[in-house]
């Protein structure tokens, strides 16, 4: 079976608290492409492994007008031929991840704001889930066009108990199996690590790496010279650098809840401004190993640019 990051070539192209006021949510609309646009035509069977590649600024500012030229691609060190390369506003299939424990009670109205950012900014092609956890996850809104009916879930959210981050990551990767899209991503919304789940750091780990989701985050985290903060609290920040840096994703530490919403936005258009990047492995071994991937741009010694992109992907098993 082939991972996730696996794609066929042909479907590549197939598918190129307080209470809120009630907030209308609505997507930017997509031209619909003509045949020609997503090549009809087009019969390939090769296998490709696709690497979404993020470019900014060391500002944050998203970085567009990039072909194909500028970028060399590394698998294991070795160098590979770049045979897909795409920039279009493909649709995207998100969850929304909600942190609603207890102490997210005094922040509740900013998040909210946050949500309905990174929604204005979607696709009417976009599908969406929420998953909310607390003391344990729930998956509050299955996949749904909708943006809407996700929000006023949220709306109705009361903060209670602890925080389950790791065992809602996993049911998000489990409802991430039936998205529609080949562009997946999860936004985490939460202000600390872990203290409830069965599932543990390493076993997510694994899960995303063998995945082909992003994982974005907003870390809500106290000053670190708050006195008897506790001990996954101070490992919260950790725990979403990681996730968000091996899956190609990013995490914004938030250290004003004011500027949630702004970065929600950002995010939003980070995820619509993505370079495609798809090749097809020189090493032909189906033998189930793990496979690391670099990008370079080229040609070096240009502006200083930070590039987000997935770190690498397991092979397919015969």
């Amino acid at each position: 079976m082939l991972p996730d990051c696996l794609i066929s070539l042909s479907l590549l192209y197939a598918q190129a608290n307080p209470v809120a006021p009630r907030v209308n949510i609505v997507p930017h609309s997509r031209r619909a492409p003509e045949a020609s646009e997503v090549g009809a035509n087009l019969r390939v069977d090769a296998t490709l492994a696709v690497i979404p590649v993020h470019v900014t600024t060391t500002l944050g500012t998203p970085v567009n007008g990039l072909g194909k030229e500028n970028f060399r691609l590394f698998e294991d060190g070795v160098e590979q031929n770049i045979s897909y390369f795409a920039t279009e506003d493909a649709p995207l299939s998100l969850g929304l991840l909600f942190d609603s424990s207890g102490s997210m009670q005094n922040k509740m109205t900013k998040s909210l704001e946050a949500a309905a950012g990174l929604f204005k900014v979607s696709n009417a092609q976009d599908e969406f889930f929420l998953v909310e956890f607390n003391d344990r996850p729930k998956m509050s809104v299955p996949f749904t066009f909708d943006a809407d009916q996700l929000y006023q879930r949220m709306v109705r959210t009361r903060p209670f108990g602890h925080t389950s981050l790791y065992d809602a990551v996993h049911l998000a990767l489990g409802q991430m199996k039936k998205a529609a899209n080949p562009r997946k991503a999860l936004v985490i919304l939460s202000d600390g690590g872990d203290n409830r789940s069965r599932h543990t750091l390493p076993e997510i780990r694994g899960l995303l790496l063998e995945s082909d989701v992003q994982v974005y985050a907003m870390g809500i985290f106290d000053p670190e010279d708050v006195p008897n903060r506790p001990r996954e609290e101070l490992n919260g920040p950790r725990v979403l650098d990681e996730l968000a840096e091996e899956s190609g994703g990013r995490h914004y530490r938030v250290t004003n809840v004011n500027d949630l919403p702004e970065i929600s936005t950002q995010i939003g258009l980070e995820l619509r401004s993505q370079y495609v990047l798809g090749y097809s492995p020189s090493n032909g071994e189906r033998n189930g190993k793990y496979r690391r991937v670099s990008v370079k741009l080229s040609p070096e010694g240009g502006p200083r640019l930070r590039m987000d992109y997935r770190r690498g992907y397991f092979a397919p098993n015969e």
